[in-house]
């Protein structure tokens, strides 16, 4: 079974996320599908019964305090939200923001993503849950994959430009019309990681939840 560790988002985020698609510029390739956005904490591939066994037991161990990242900042917890700073030392519901657009690479534009900020925290503690069986991530880049761009630009050109020069120009247009998306303050408050699965079909991926993980 293919499985990964998630932060699934709230039905108002991801209307807003919507949104924030419907404005892209125009690209060939596909939006991802609203019922499929989330964070990927860690990304397994196919592991046996097994193995997923010892991850559950390794994941529910974990004791997360948000007080521990040096990044958080505590003015913008909600009012009326419990604090996350917590002496307990029992996991702590914290909040994340969606901050920025952009793609990975300016040269071959593949993924255009949202990046969430105050996640790296937990992305290590879970790493290290796993140390004894699964190696840490090399590099983690805390982002939603908004949708996966095979050709920048509209497939058509005037017919008058070298093909070389129209993707040039095409790649150039996009990212411009890519900067200028206002993101607004979008802000939610974390209360669990999963363990899910993914069932890839012809028509895409289908995820579905394996094991849930509270943040009180």
């Amino acid at each position: 079974m293919r499985v990964f560790i998630a932060l699934d988002l709230p039905v108002e985020i991801i209307d807003k996320i919507k949104k924030i698609q419907d404005a892209l510029p125009e690209f060939v390739g596909k939006k991802t599908e609203i019922e499929n956005l989330h964070l990927t904490l860690k990304f397994f591939g196919e592991v046996s019964e097994d193995k997923i066994k010892q991850i559950k037991e390794c994941l529910r161990k974990i004791k997360f305090s948000p007080r521990d990242d040096p990044s958080k900042d505590d003015t913008a917890v909600p009012s009326g939200e419990p604090s996350p700073r917590d002496d307990s030392g029992e996991p702590q519901k914290f909040q994340v923001s969606i901050d920025s657009i952009g793609v990975f690479s300016e040269k071959i534009i593949r993924i255009i993503w949202l990046h969430l900020t105050n996640c790296d925290a937990l992305q290590k503690e879970i790493d290290n849950s796993l140390k004894e069986i699964f190696k840490p991530e090399e590099r983690f880049m805390s982002h939603l994959t908004i949708a996966r761009v095979k050709n920048a630009g509209s497939e058509q050109s005037s017919g008058l430009e070298r093909p070389s020069v129209a993707i040039r120009k095409n790649k150039k247009e996009f990212l411009e019309k890519l900067k200028r998306i206002k993101i607004p303050k979008i802000s939610f408050i974390v209360e669990n990681f999963k363990l899910k699965s993914s069932i890839l079909q012809s028509r895409g991926p289908v995820y579905g939840d394996i094991e849930i993980y509270p943040l009180e």
